[in-house]
């Protein structure tokens, strides 16, 4: 395997840093506390399919799988990267020069054998969202050749022709690909499809998703927005356009004034605001704007409907706002009458099930309904809008609700866990879909496992993760 260059930022985002180090430190924790479980359970009958984890033993990495039996014997330096827990490609980094910021690459599956041999360099695509939420891109891996870079799939087929100087995820979005050539940039996705020729010197994503556009730099320095088929939505010619949009309406910088204008490039406001937080939902009502450091809420004929008086200003759905005053937080209307009184800490909206969190002081979680009433009272612990629960921890006790805020059964919403915590005299343990106790009663508290198969624990006052 040849060599190549590490960490090619000129800084480091320490904030990410840290995190990456955090999970790395948690999966060090978990691997063989999670491969003691599974060797457990697998005396009672085992577990057919195959997951495979990273594991940490004497200072080396390698790799297990979920019955904890050997795959890749612990002998890399460099933690190995699996980008996808069901399917047996294993990434490895080794010979890593921390001062030249060179290294080198393979691939193993799980018969130890390399595989994808002919490229000098193989890497997963890791993306990563505004929490620091780490993933890799499905089905895909970046590979090197003669000093450029393609993309294959998980079975070596080739994705993208290796003719880019660079590939990289765009941050936060999925199966949106910066691809970079002769100084250029482009987008492409993830099934090797070119959405954006590399013709601009910088792209950025407008939203949250690969089809909400692209906004693009040219040679000059202005600004423009591209949309997912390659049609120009507004040109280049704004100093600078907000990842601030909706209905059709962009806010951008021209002559060096803030303005809101529609996909025809019409201004739509231009004044009565320092600058535009955010367009609203609901087509032609307004937008969120800032005075003074101060939020309020404008139509788009210029008409204050609630004066800037709040610290921050968010739409949680039509007519309804998260306003913060100070330290707290509440929910008024669009008529300014508080909904929620400013006592909490934190308040969120969820969408899908049409939920309002709010947290207090000391990290308790009142769930309301959409008319601000309060129907459970716990720390949340997770909001799972694809299977439709959320899971509250109630008087030492881990319950689930659906978002009609009905008790549902663990099993029923849980049924693709191996194990399921259990509690008895006052300590945890986990017991397997029929009941029998896999690990025994010896945790003063644990949680259930994640969608990664590890649970935290805590024993005389330490914390560790299954």
């Amino acid at each position: 395997m040849s060599r190549g260059r590490r960490y090619e930022e000129p800084k480091l985002n320490m904030k990410k840093v840290f995190a990456v180090i955090l999970a790395v430190v948690v999966i060090i924790m978990s691997v063989f506390i999670i491969r003691g479980i599974f060797q457990k359970e697998s005396t009672g009958g085992g577990i057919s399919s195959k997951t495979y984890f990273a594991a940490y033993e004497n200072n080396k990495w390698g790799v297990i799988d979920e019955n904890g039996d050997i795959v890749i014997d612990p002998s890399y330096e460099e933690m190995i990267i699996i980008p996808d827990n069901k399917t047996d490609i294993f990434l490895c980094t080794y010979d890593v020069n921390f001062e030249t910021g060179e290294y080198s690459t393979k691939a193993l599956n799980s018969q130890n054998q390399e595989i994808f041999t002919d490229y000098t360099k193989i890497e997963a695509i890791s993306n990563y969202d505004e929490n620091n939420n780490l993933w890799y891109e499905k089905n895909i891996l970046k590979v090197q050749k003669d000093g450029k870079w393609g993309a294959i799939n998980f079975n070596g087929e080739t994705i993208l022709n290796i003719e880019y100087d660079g590939i990289e995820a765009i941050p936060g979005v999925e199966n949106a690909l910066l691809i970079q050539k002769d100084g250029k940039y482009g987008v492409a996705d993830d099934e090797g499809r070119v959405i954006l020729d590399t013709n601009y010197v910088e792209i950025t994503n407008l939203g949250k998703t690969n089809r909400d556009g692209y906004i693009v730099k040219d040679d000059k320095g202005l600004y423009g927005i591209i949309d997912s088929s390659k049609k120009m939505i507004l040109p280049n010619q704004y100093q600078e356009i907000e990842k601030v949009y909706g209905n059709d309406l962009y806010v951008v910088t021209e002559d060096g004034s803030q303005k809101v204008v529609n996909n025809n490039g019409e201004d739509v406001l231009t004044q009565g605001f320092e600058q535009i937080a955010a367009i609203l939902k609901t087509k032609d009502q307004g937008v969120i704007y800032i005075t003074n450091g101060k939020y309020g809420v404008m139509n788009l004929t210029g008409e204050v409907l609630i004066q800037a008086q709040y610290d921050n200003l968010i739409e949680a759905k039509e007519n309804t706002f998260i306003a913060t005053k100070g330290e707290m937080q509440g929910i008024i209307d669009m008529d300014n009458n508080e909904k929620v009184p400013f006592e909490y800490s934190s308040i969120s909206y969820n969408e899908t099930g049409d939920i309002y969190v709010a947290e207090d002081e000391n990290v308790m979680s009142y769930v309301m309904n959409n008319n601000f009433e309060i129907q459970q009272t716990g720390i949340l612990i997770e909001i799972n809008t694809n299977k439709g629960y959320f899971e509250l921890r109630q008087e030492d006790e881990y319950k689930y609700y659906n978002f009609k805020f009905e008790e549902r059964n663990k099993k029923e919403i849980l049924s693709n866990h191996t194990l399921y915590l259990d509690k008895k005299d006052n300590q945890y343990g986990y017991v397997d879909k029929d009941g029998n106790v896999v690990v025994e009663y010896i945790y003063d508290d644990a949680t259930e496992q994640n969608e990664y198969g590890f649970a935290a624990v805590k024993k005389r006052r330490k914390m560790g993760c299954n």
